[in-house]
């Protein structure tokens, strides 16, 4: 999952980047200031924008407006100071998706984060599974028959772009896109080592691989179902 921070405090925007670079493994493009976020938005492909109100250049709220105005529809979740209903109500009408109020615990930020990427990708279950295998998205673990599968944290991260896009054909473009920083052209070579060390560890001894690669198109999932909450 690929997040673009715009937040002008360079420690605070630091810290965030690290919690999801550490935590859920997100690549993470930071911005300092409204305008170079606006731009970052429109040239880049995210799964969530992380936007403070308050920015040197182009505030908050303007950024978000332009977002809105030409049509994009990444989940924003907004920082800021004001929590009175009017500042909420002036938020959500202008497209944000979620808010949270200064000072905020960088748990709670963490987790809205990976809330609004779950639901923007069609998701509210943290759990899916393919055939036997079952994907935890919040713990993290796959599993097949019931038993731990070992994947390397960019196998992982692969994986959950993959079952977030069942049945769906990803290009080797978009997953260095959103599995790497900006300076995802330098890793253009190591896509292809760990889709078939994933599809080695998933497989196991099937007759049928659970990742599809299409030649000159990309990779998709086989089967891919989401499980269904109780």
């Amino acid at each position: 999952m690929r997040v673009l921070l715009v937040e002008d405090e360079t420690r605070v925007a630091e810290i965030i980047a690290c919690a999801l670079r550490e935590g859920p493994g997100y690549a993470v493009d930071i911005a300092n200031d409204g305008r170079t976020g606006s731009d970052l938005a429109r040239d880049g492909v995210y799964d969530l924008i992380v936007l403070d109100l308050m920015l040197p250049m182009m505030n908050g709220l303007a950024v978000l407006q332009g977002l809105r105005r030409r049509g994009d529809k990444t989940p924003v979740l907004v920082l800021t100071a004001k929590t009175t209903k009017e500042s909420t109500v002036e938020l959500l009408n202008a497209g944000a998706d979620d808010y949270l109020g200064k000072p905020y615990d960088l748990g709670e930020l963490i987790a809205r984060i990976k809330a609004l990427i779950r639901r923007g990708k069609g998701a509210a279950s943290p759990m899916f599974r393919i055939r036997d295998v079952e994907i935890n998205t919040l713990e993290k673990t796959v599993t097949r028959a019931g038993h731990l599968i070992e994947l390397s944290p960019m196998e992982y991260r692969i994986l959950e772009y993959l079952v977030h896009r069942p049945r769906v054909v990803v290009s080797k473009r978009q997953l260095l896109e959103h599995l790497y920083d900006y300076n995802w052209e330098r890793h253009s070579n190591v896509i292809e080592a760990h889709i078939s060390n994933l599809r080695r560890k998933l497989d196991g001894d099937s007759e049928h691989s659970y990742i599809k690669t299409l030649r000159g198109h990309g990779y998709c999932l086989t089967q891919a179902n989401k499980e269904r909450e109780s």
